[in-house]
């Protein structure tokens, strides 16, 4: 992971959303996967299980779509620190989406982010860096 070094990191002024110059894609971007589709379809497939990674088996779909719809917000809309909260129809599980300064390598845009979730009553903190595609979406760092 060469390519991510810090000399390659570039800090990005401006309000967001995030939006690479000539990329094509649109800050109004769709967050809600098509009628019908799963979570796995859409703008946020390429955010796979996001940052909630195989916690994401013990929610249902609409619970872990409000997951990774607020990794997205938070991710393309998000003033830098600006919590973007989710939660459960039943009250829980939930959780809040907060990201960083976003940066730039080489003509990619990327953030780091922190989602904070509690599911099962167990609370977890996870940290991680999504670069966004030139289709709008965002995919995490691994």
């Amino acid at each position: 992971m060469a390519l991510f070094s810090l000399s390659a990191c570039n800090t990005i002024s401006g309000p967001t959303p995030v939006v690479s110059p000539g990329s094509g894609a649109s800050a109004a971007a769709p967050v809600n996967a098509p009628s019908g589709a799963g979570v796995g379809m859409g703008i946020l497939g390429a955010l796979g299980n996001g940052l909630i990674g195989t916690a994401a088996n013990r929610l249902d779909p609409a619970d872990r779509k409000k997951a990774l719809e607020a990794e997205y917000k938070a991710l393309e809309y998000a003033p830098v620190g600006r919590a973007t909260s989710w939660k459960s129809a039943s009250g829980t599980p939930s959780g809040e989406v907060i990201a960083a300064q976003p940066y730039q390598v080489g003509s990619q845009n990327c953030r780091q982010y922190t989602h904070i979730f509690t599911i099962d009553a167990a609370p977890q903190t996870v940290r991680g860096t999504a670069c966004r595609n030139p289709d709008g979406s965002w995919t995490p760092l691994t």
